[in-house]
């Protein structure tokens, strides 16, 4: 079956998706994005996805190219045309098109629109889970507005590729006080050696992730021990275990950073425990 992708009004064959060269997300990466889980033929938590689409909208001001109402319906049936049952649906959304000017165009400019589907294999999700990812760190790349979800994504396309190029699976960012903020598209948390689970706060150096958002709501339910304040890169290294959190990833378990072998090399319990509950606690949108 050929994928099917939205653009701008239209349904069209993924083969045939186009913006026009002049959309300023790629002349200037001004634009936001979202990316949202399904699961068994259900968007997960696209509330608290869309109202963050808001929010970078608005921080950018960045109009809505169509209703709230209108883009759920969009999603849900771009996911029903490519018959995704598992995977992610994806939401692009810039300021328009217009003559190449660093200033912002007039009010004329309607908001481009993209929304894409594909599936994903929950089993390598699990498969990777069992074993845990590696980890490395790197200094910090990214403008300090890490808290809009842009499509700026350069910094963090040079910190994962270097994470590649080096056998592991993401890159965790470490701040000018050696503090980690992030992964390169994941939150990053640690459970210390007495058994505290620790998390950056999310007022600055890190995106708000919804997935985050659920895991605390678990933590909370599940009675863990739970700190939100920064820590260093030598903490994470001695740290009991640690995990990364995102719409595409779940809770997946970190077993190396850098060359440091967490724990006894296999997924923590925590970790392990938070992604068998984690659709316990998620919301669903039938598509």
């Amino acid at each position: 079956m050929s994928r099917i992708a939205y653009v701008n009004g239209q349904y069209v064959p993924h083969k045939d998706a186009a913006v026009h060269v002049e959309d300023r997300g790629y002349q200037f990466a001004d634009g936001v994005y979202e990316v949202c889980e399904v699961w068994r033929n259900t968007i997960v938590d696209m509330p608290g996805h869309i109202d963050r689409l808001d929010r970078s909208l608005k921080e950018l001001s960045i109009g809505w190219p169509m209703a709230r109402s209108a883009l759920e319906f969009v999603l849900r049936e771009v996911v029903r045309r490519n018959r995704v049952h598992d995977g992610i649906v994806y939401i692009q959304v810039t300021r328009g098109v217009s003559r190449r000017d660093h200033f912002f165009p007039g009010e004329d400019v309607v908001p481009s629109v993209v929304v894409t589907a594909r599936a994903t294999s929950p089993r390598a999700g699990d498969a990777a889970a069992e074993k845990g990812i590696s980890v490395i760190t790197y200094p910090e790349n990214r403008w300090p507005r890490v808290d809009i979800k842009t499509v700026a994504l350069l910094p963090n396309v040079l910190a994962k590729q270097a994470a590649k190029e080096q056998g592991s699976k993401e890159a965790w960012y470490f701040d000018c006080e050696n503090n980690v903020t992030e992964g390169g598209s994941t939150n990053a948390w640690i459970v210390t050696k007495d058994g505290t689970l620790v998390t950056r706060p999310a007022e600055s150096g890190i995106l708000r992730g919804i997935t985050r958002a659920v895991v605390l709501e678990l933590v909370e339910r599940e009675g863990i021990s739970f700190e939100e304040r920064p820590f260093s890169v030598e903490e994470a290294k001695e740290a009991r275990e640690a995990f990364v959190t995102a719409a595409s990833t779940l809770v997946m378990p970190v077993v190396k950073i850098d060359d440091t072998i967490l724990g006894n090399g296999h997924p923590g319990s925590v970790a392990t425990r938070l992604r068998e509950l984690f659709h316990t606690a998620t919301d669903f949108l039938a598509v």
